[in-house]
């Protein structure tokens, strides 16, 4: 069976993937499970609401030059903060983004997740 994750996003973030502007989540670290298809994305502060969910296209795992030449056209970031990003790693990983819907209504965590607090970077729904 299919799972989902729940990932804490910076708004800007957020609001880039939901409008199509970021097609690439970069991470230093991913979900060991193979089955993840779908990404519930939490706003951090000041939002604080869960706003929407992407489909999985593809993970990638490469070194970082091969990552950034992969994925910088749909990164909505520039160079420095990639490297910023990934600093003191030799890899990373970047989740590319197939197909977006964003709620009409943003959740709350407590109500519909049961959960006190957000994820530090993700969780298995």
């Amino acid at each position: 069976m299919p799972t989902r994750i729940l990932l804490s996003l910076k708004p800007r973030f957020a609001e880039a993937i939901l409008a199509g502007e970021k097609r690439f989540e970069y991470r230093r670290s991913i979900f060991r499970r193979q089955d993840i298809d779908t990404v519930v994305i939490y706003a951090s502060t000041p939002i604080c609401k869960v706003v929407g969910e992407f489909s999985i296209k593809q993970v990638l795992s490469l070194d970082l030059e091969a990552l950034w030449e992969e994925t910088r056209g749909g990164a909505a970031i520039d160079r420095h903060y990639f490297d910023q990003y990934f600093k003191g790693r030799s890899s990373g990983y970047a989740l590319e983004v197939k197909e977006v819907t964003r709620y009409e209504l943003p959740l709350c965590l407590r109500l519909q997740f049961k959960m006190k607090r957000p994820p530090q970077s993700f969780c298995y729904l």
